[in-house]
């Protein structure tokens, strides 16, 4: 069969199966959606990519094709996810929702038809201020688009890029100048000012990841086992003290 056809037939069995895992079985091979052994693979470690998978030591059956490899995620264009989208129809699109539900007063909003959030009273889990005025704030992606889509996400169909971009574990209300410093950084390359809000800010991180499948590097995996045990050991000394 021509390469080009095997990358052709591969891109069609991603559209298909995109929210099913790639399964690394004990005995060390990568099983696809839709291949010959995936169904009958019982026992294995998910990855949300065949590159994943195979980066963490697994290997392809025999059977399977190296041209079947995906290509890398890392080609991210925000354009592919969309956010920011008014699912319900009732002018209030995700961002407007997400100020809605965190505001700790009931917000103003500057129209008729309450579709646009003006005012409220908002806890900046980030640097710990008390903010009131929405220009001032963004709605932070936890885990960013871009990190999502270089760590398996970029593999997704469109429809789950949607949901990941809107998914509301996933936002959070900040001040826009933090939000913009943060970037498309990971926990161990930025963390908020704020380091009461730390742990909490790295467990977040890591639910949203383990909840959608994705990979860790090896290094980032390392920094976040290594918080989160000691935000643990914090929290368990706090318990007991007097």
């Amino acid at each position: 069969m021509r390469l080009s056809t095997v990358l052709a037939l591969w891109l069609v069995c991603v559209s298909v199966w995109a929210d099913e895992p790639v399964k690394l079985s004990e005995s060390g091979l990568c099983h696809q959606p839709g291949s010959r052994f995936y169904s009958r693979t019982l026992h294995f470690s998910a990855f949300a990519t065949l590159e994943a998978c195979l980066a963490n030591g697994g290997r392809l059956p025999e059977s399977a094709s190296q041209a079947a490899t995906p290509p890398s995620a890392d080609n991210y264009d925000r354009n592919d996810w969309p956010h920011w989208i008014d699912s319900d129809g009732d002018c209030q699109n995700t961002r407007a929702e997400v100020l809605i539900a965190q505001s700790r007063l009931q917000v103003s909003f500057d129209d008729g038809e309450t579709c646009r959030v003006l005012q409220g009273t908002w806890l900046d889990p980030f640097s710990g201020q008390i903010l009131s005025s929405a220009s001032e704030l963004d709605v932070d992606h936890i885990v960013p688009l871009k990190w999502a889509s270089a760590h398996g996400g970029g593999a997704w169909h469109r429809e789950r890029k949607r949901e990941f971009a809107n998914d509301m574990d996933n936002l959070l209300v900040v001040s826009n100048s933090l939000n913009r410093a943060k970037g498309a950084e990971g926990p161990d390359q930025w963390l908020p000012p704020n380091q009461a809000y730390q742990c909490e800010y790295i467990r977040r991180f890591d639910e949203m990841v383990q909840k959608y499948l994705l990979v860790y590097q090896s290094g980032e995996q390392a920094f976040i086992q290594a918080q989160l045990a000691s935000c643990a050991r914090n929290t368990s000394a706090r318990a007991v003290a007097p």
